[in-house]
């Protein structure tokens, strides 16, 4: 009875072996394994989750080589036998010569998770009272911090290493700075064991097993030490304070120097907070630390985008990024203001007239008693262009909190002076200001602002400054700005509202856009490529899309270009160096051009912007700053 199981692995020696073994797969490399071990038996091992019977190698040149059962043996129910269906072996006998190697002592064990004998390997060191888990097993978070707090009775540490990538080593990155990881490759009829350390933002670095080295503190691997000797801090989890809050600070409070919740770019300090609809707290208070730290004489609020950072340790603290200052009347009514005194009356002044003094009706109502009031202003006071962004986000929040939209009379007058509406290019630019920067789940705020229930006449160009594809050319009464300012602002009642709804995805201009057109423009223009055969007549044609590049770039190229027209306009436009430049300058402005935000690609791009487009800032750069120096060159030899 033949064996259609391509079993790959076994073991050596006898059905309780722990040595494992892969089957080469090619017919020479199993010839030449044949020849360099003869004496080995195979066994279908109880470590691999097998029946114990006895295997024999099969040689093909046809097919893929691998074990098969000898006949008359037990029936088998072996569920892995592909070659990775032994890595808990080879990471066992490689943890164990790694402990020779060093000379420590260990223990190197498998576990059963379930699933088969393969679930785990733990290497125990007591004298370190450490111990090293490698997962082979899924796992998910709830049984991971069962295992842990398993582990962990009898030792100090529990290093977890996983074979894949998942939401477990995100969760470990997050919380310890680092991750470990490990992978298998095969080598003939062995799995080499590699070890990859990633930090956060970091790539993951391997290095194979046998040159690592086991200390104290666990398994080191270059990339590690240099983790563990500068360790980053985790970051803590945080939770959005809806509502948002108001503090005031104290600079006298000390706050512990080896805080959990101090970061780069952030300082701590303590602070009498209150809540929304909650008593005043002390509290620590994270704030950027390139700002100014408020004075403590004044009562600060944060609007939103607060957050409260907790430890599983209890430990908990407020980030803050913004803040705005309340006057007097509004800290006064936070509790955590100064009372204002009562304002006292002034007594009436006596006013004796001169003789021959001719009395004025002013001069008889001093003297009757009435005293002359200061003149209050029906205006709010004005705000300068920072606290009336913050103050416009705040007011169109409130509204969208109520279902309902503004009109720009409306938000201009809240905003405390009129020049705020003074002219259109002003308008555009603080409303981008109010929504930047745009995001996938962010609603645009600016669309809640209307005149006769429609939208702003400079809705368009706003959502331009900020950057929404589709918009160019369009104006407010366009069916498309129509349909999208609608969605946008059931997007905003459902995001600001109490609990808040789900929102819809944002949709694209383009796509909302039914007029009909005589001939439809492509966003990314087809384009005949050079590069592939044309075979029957058929023409393969391939997308062409703006460079993709940021605005250091750009300045450097614009840069590079001045240069070197400086040093051509000296040798003439009749000198081979000066038409070797003048192509390169061609070249970086077409790419300047289709490098810049908002840029049209024409359907049908010549040969000369097709360059451009395949082009990058770095080729250009080096092109150009060569041709600057031949430029150069000229000049100093003939001038």
């Amino acid at each position: 009875m033949l064996d259609h199981r391509l079993v790959q692995t076994a073991v050596i020696g006898n059905a309780s072996s722990d040595h494992p073994v892969i089957l080469p797969m090619e017919a020479a490399e199993l010839e030449v394994w044949r020849r360099r071990h003869p004496n080995y038996t195979y066994w279908c091992g109880y470590e691999l989750g097998g029946c114990g019977g006895r295997l024999m190698d099969r040689l093909y040149h046809d097919k893929v080589c691998h074990f098969a059962h000898v006949a008359g043996g037990p029936t088998c129910g072996r569920a892995a036998t592909g070659e990775s269906s032994a890595d808990h072996l080879f990471i066992k006998r490689g943890l164990r010569n790694l402990l020779s190697k060093h000379g420590q002592r260990g223990d190197v064990r498998t576990h059963d998770l379930g699933s088969g004998p393969g679930g785990a390997v733990d290497l125990h060191l007591p004298a370190a009272r450490r111990r090293l888990r490698f997962q082979l097993a899924p796992l998910d978070y709830q049984g991971w911090r069962h295992a842990g707090a398993t582990l962990g009775e009898d030792i100090d540490d529990v290093d977890w290493l996983f074979g894949t990538e998942g939401p477990l080593t995100k969760e470990i990155l997050a919380r310890n700075g680092y991750s470990l990881r490990f992978r298998l490759e095969t080598d003939g009829g062995e799995r080499r064991v590699h070890i990859g350390a990633q930090a956060r933002n970091e790539p993951t670095n391997w290095t194979p097993l046998d040159e690592c080295e086991l200390r104290s503190d666990g398994l080191w691997t270059p990339t590690v030490e240099k983790i563990r000797m500068a360790p980053p801090r985790p970051q803590p989890a945080g939770f959005p304070l809806v509502g948002g809050l108001v503090f005031a600070l104290d600079h006298k409070a000390p706050v512990p120097d080896d805080s959990p919740f101090s970061t780069d770019g952030r300082r701590l300090v303590m602070a009498d907070v209150k809540p929304v609809g909650s008593p005043i707290i002390r509290a620590v208070l994270s704030l950027p630390a390139d700002t100014r730290l408020p004075p403590a004489r004044h009562v600060f609020r944060a609007p939103d985008h607060s957050r409260l950072l907790v430890r599983e340790d209890g430990g908990w603290a407020i980030h803050i990024d913004r803040y705005l200052q309340l006057n007097a009347m509004e800290a006064a009514q936070t509790g955590l203001g100064r009372i204002l005194p009562e304002p006292q009356k002034a007594p009436p002044p006596t006013l004796v007239p001169q003789a021959g003094a001719v009395v004025t009706k002013s001069v008889q109502a001093k003297a009757s008693g009435a005293v002359d009031r200061p003149r209050e202003s029906s205006e709010p006071e004005a705000l300068s262009w920072s606290k009336a962004v913050v103050r416009a986000r705040e007011i169109l929040t409130a509204s969208a909190a109520q279902g309902r939209t503004l009109r720009w009379s409306a938000l201009a007058s809240q905003l405390g002076n009129p020049y705020w509406a003074r002219s259109e290019s002003f308008r555009i630019s603080f409303l981008a200001e109010v929504d930047s920067p745009l995001g996938e789940g962010k609603p645009v705020l600016s669309a809640l602002l209307g005149e006769e229930g429609g939208a702003l006449p400079c809705l368009p160009a706003v959502l331009e400054k900020l950057g929404m594809d589709g918009v160019a050319g369009m104006s407010v009464s366009s069916p498309a700005v129509r349909r999208w300012t609608e969605r946008e602002r059931k997007q905003a009642f459902a995001a600001h509202a109490e609990p808040p709804r789900v929102m819809p995805s944002r949709p694209e201009l383009r796509q909302l856009d039914d007029t009909p057109r005589p001939t439809e423009k492509p966003k990314r223009a087809s384009v005949v490529s050079n590069d592939r055969a044309r075979e029957g007549g058929r023409i393969e044609l391939t997308s062409v899309q703006a460079p993709n590049c940021t605005a250091e770039e750009r300045r450097k190229v614009s840069a590079a270009i001045d240069r070197v027209q400086r040093r051509t306009s000296v040798l003439g436009s009749g000198h081979p160096a000066s038409k070797r430049a003048h192509r390169a300058v061609r070249r970086a402005r077409v790419w300047l051009e289709f490098a810049t935000p908002g840029c049209v690609i024409p359907p049908i791009p010549t040969k000369r912007q097709r360059q451009a487009l395949r082009a990058n800032a770095s080729d250009l750069l080096a092109e150009l700053n060569l041709t600057a120096l031949e430029l150069a060159a000229v000049k100093a030899k003939f001038c």
